[in-house]
């Protein structure tokens, strides 16, 4: 499973990097960027979380 973030629709709140900052960071344009690695089974419940918080459901947790 990987972490996928539209940029087209992040409005730059910070809350995924709050919930699971082992995938999620801001980028320098101040938008919510994924980093491109599997997610561990150990957080993945986190990734979960900040997917299902997303408050213009930005994020995407996908099989790839």
């Amino acid at each position: 499973m990987k972490g996928l973030v539209d940029k087209d629709t992040c409005i730059g709140c910070g809350l995924c990097p709050t919930i699971c900052p082992d995938i999620f960071r801001m980028d320098d344009d101040g938008l919510a960027i994924a980093e491109d690695i599997e997610i561990a089974d150990d957080i993945l419940a986190e990734a979960k979380e900040a997917e299902e918080s997303c408050p213009t459901a930005a994020i995407t947790i996908d099989n790839m």
